[in-house]
């Protein structure tokens, strides 16, 4: 039995993956970075964006002046900002899902790699951050990143669910490892094409919310 759900954030609930790396391989290749768009979004799904930065600046040019990361992180953020308010989707089916979580009611929750500053633009745009008020856990402030479980055992906590009644909906790499960590149910809207076996023999895939939604009755 399924207790509360916690979701990912960006490419689970909003459409916001594929932009946001976009911004950030235009940004990369202008400096020299050797990734092809599809090349970086397989690389770089759901990991933290200073990690990512680190990574880039180990990978340019040796012509090329060392690396401010920081600066670089604060430019990212602010044009992927821009980006996202050009025009920004739901995961289709997500709107309804909450909705319906919150009739029932089931608790629920998002757990995000990305700062709260990032997560309420995204949710904003969409008008989802009203269906989330304080049950919005960002990993920046918890100190615990995925694929680490800490930040998915901090979200089932403030719900007040154990562990092993909590499931998670993720769509990368490393948020269904977190929520293997944590000892969670894991629905994966990544396709099992790119898994390793260890992960994808244990989660459960789905084509979307849309079916999720259906399976929870």
């Amino acid at each position: 039995m399924i207790a509360a759900l916690i979701f990912d954030l960006d490419g689970t609930l909003v459409d916001s993956e594929a932009p946001g790396l976009d911004v950030l391989h235009e940004m990369a290749a202008a400096l020299g970075a050797p990734w092809a768009r599809h090349e970086m979004h397989a690389l770089f799904g759901g990991v933290p964006m200073a990690r990512c930065i680190s990574v880039i600046a180990q990978h340019l040019p040796a012509t090329q002046p060392q690396l401010d990361e920081a600066a670089f992180l604060l430019q990212l953020r602010a044009n992927m900002a821009a980006r996202f308010r050009q025009g920004l989707n739901e995961i289709p089916g997500a709107m309804a899902l909450l909705q319906s979580l919150q009739e029932r009611p089931m608790p629920f929750a998002v757990a995000t790699n990305g700062p709260r500053a990032k997560a309420d633009i995204t949710l904003g745009i969409t008008g989802l951050r009203p269906l989330l008020g304080d049950r919005l856990f960002c990993a920046p402030e918890v100190g615990s990143f995925k694929p680490e479980p800490g930040l998915f055992l901090h979200a089932a906590a403030a719900l007040g669910c154990a562990p092993n009644t909590c499931a998670v909906v993720e769509d990368s790499l490393p948020g269904l490892q977190a929520g293997l960590a944590a000892g969670m149910q894991v629905f994966s809207l990544h396709p099992p094409e790119g898994l390793p076996s260890e992960v994808a023999d244990r989660v459960h895939f789905i084509d979307g919310l849309v079916p999720l939604h259906a399976c929870l009755g």
